[in-house]
C-alpha cells in the first residue's frame, strides 16, 4: 500500500467520520436508537454528506502545512503566520455556521483583532477542538519526531491553551504517524504510553513559547507535565477497556468519556477504532452512535483507520458524495 493511499484513507476517513457523526452529536443513546434503529447511522443522510468545523478546521490545518513544507526549513516561525491566517479565514467563512466550538471562535476572533496569540488563546480551554484537527499532522511527510510534536502543540495552542490539550493533540498526531507508518493497532496503546511518560516534562519553548507563564504553575515543566498526567490517566481507562473481551455493542463513551475534552476525544476515537481495526465503517459508526461528541468521536476513528487500511478500504461511492472533497484530494496528492 502506498503512502498517499493512507493519506487519502486517513483524510477522507476523518471527513466520512464527521459527517455520519454530526447529526447525532446531540442526541443520548435512546434517541439515536429511536431515529435509526439499535445499530444506529451506517450511511449519510445527504448528498453532499455535510461536515462540522472538525472537517472544515483540518483542512486549515492541512492546508497550511502544505504551503509550509513547500518552503523548508519547517518551523514554528514559518507555520504560525499560514495557520493563523487560515483560521481566521475560517472565522469568516459563510460556511462557518456547523455549530463550531466557542474556544475556536474566541480564540479566532482575538487573532482576528491582532493579539499575540499566547494572549487570544483560551488557557483554560481543554475542548476536543484541540485535536480534532491535528491528524494531519501526522500524515505530513519528511517531518522530524521533535517538528511533528511541536507543531502539533502549537496548533493547538493556537485556541486551546490548556496543557492537556497540547499533550493529546501530539499524541493524536503521533498515533496517526506511527499507523500510516504500518504500527499494528493492537501495538499502539503501549506505544503511546512509551510516549506519554517520555515527554511528560518536555516544554517545547521553540514552539509554544512564553505560553505557560500566563497560566499558575511554577514552571513549564510542571504547565506541561499537567497535561500529560490527565492523558496517562485516560490510557489507563483505555487499557481497561480493552482488557477484556469489550462490548462492540455498547456506549464507547462509557469507558473512555464523552469526547468533549481533548484527552476523551483521543481517547474514545482511537478505542472505536481498536474496536474494529479492520472495518473502518463500523468503527466511524461506532463513533458517530455514541452519547458525546459524536462528530468528533468518529472523524478521530475515521482519521485513524483510513492511516492503518487507506483509502481503498472506504466505500469508492463516498469520495463523491463527502463534502470538500476537492481539499482533501488536493492535500493527498500533494504529499505523494
Amino acid at each position: 500500500m502506498t503512502l498517499v493511499k493512507r493519506v487519502s484513507g486517513s483524510l477522507f476517513g476523518l471527513a466520512y467520520g464527521d459527517a455520519l457523526g454530526a447529526p447525532t452529536e446531540f442526541l443520548g443513546m435512546k434517541q439515536i436508537h429511536r431515529r435509526y434503529g439499535v445499530d444506529g447511522p451506517r450511511d449519510f443522510e445527504h448528498t453532499p454528506a455535510l461536515v462540522t468545523d472538525d472537517t472544515q478546521m483540518a483542512l486549515a490545518v492541512a492546508e497550511g502545512l502544505v504551503d509550509a513544507l513547500r518552503n523548508p526549513p519547517f518551523t514554528a516561525a514559518l507555520i504560525k503566520p499560514m495557520w493563523r491566517r487560515r483560521f481566521v479565514d475560517w472565522l469568516h467563512d459563510p460556511e462557518n455556521n456547523r455549530a463550531p466550538g466557542n474556544t475556536c471562535l474566541r480564540a479566532c476572533e482575538g487573532l482576528d483583532r491582532g493579539l499575540p496569540w499566547e494572549l487570544a488563546t483560551q488557557m483554560g480551554s481543554k475542548g476536543c477542538g484541540a485535536n480534532m484537527r491535528v491528524t494531519p499532522v501526522g500524515l505530513a511527510p519528511g517531518l522530524s519526531d521533535d517538528q511533528r510534536a511541536g507543531a502539533a502543540q502549537l496548533q493547538a495552542a493556537l485556541t486551546h491553551g490548556h496543557p492537556t490539550g497540547l499533550a493529546a493533540s501530539e499524541l493524536t498526531a503521533f498515533a496517526t504517524r506511527w499507523l500510516a507508518d504500518g504500527m499494528a493497532p493492537a501495538d499502539l496503546p503501549a506505544a503511546l504510553r512509551d510516549r506519554a511518560n517520555a515527554q511528560r516534562t518536555v516544554y517545547r519553548e521553540a514552539w509554544l513559547g512564553s505560553l505557560w507563564t500566563n497560566s499558575q504553575d511554577p514552571s513549564a515543566e510542571a504547565f506541561i507535565a499537567r497535561g500529560w498526567d490527565e492523558c496517562l490517566a485516560v490510557l489507563d481507562r483505555l487499557d481497561a477497556a480493552l482488557l477484556h473481551s469489550p462490548d462492540r455493542s455498547a456506549d464507547p463513551c462509557e469507558a473512555t468519556g464523552a469526547g468533549w475534552v481533548a484527552e476523551e476525544a483521543f481517547a474514545t476515537g482511537l478505542y472505536c477504532f481498536l474496536l474494529f481495526p479492520d472495518d473502518p465503517v463500523s468503527a466511524i459508526w461506532r463513533g458517530a452512535a455514541s452519547s458525546g461528541d459524536s462528530d468528533s468521536i468518529a472523524c478521530l476513528a475515521g482519521a485513524f483507520a483510513g492511516a492503518h487500511l487507506g483509502m481503498d478500504a472506504w466505500p469508492a461511492e463516498w469520495a463523491s458524495r463527502i463534502e470538500y472533497a476537492d481539499r482533501l484530494r488536493a492535500v493527498a496528492d500533494a504529499w505523494d
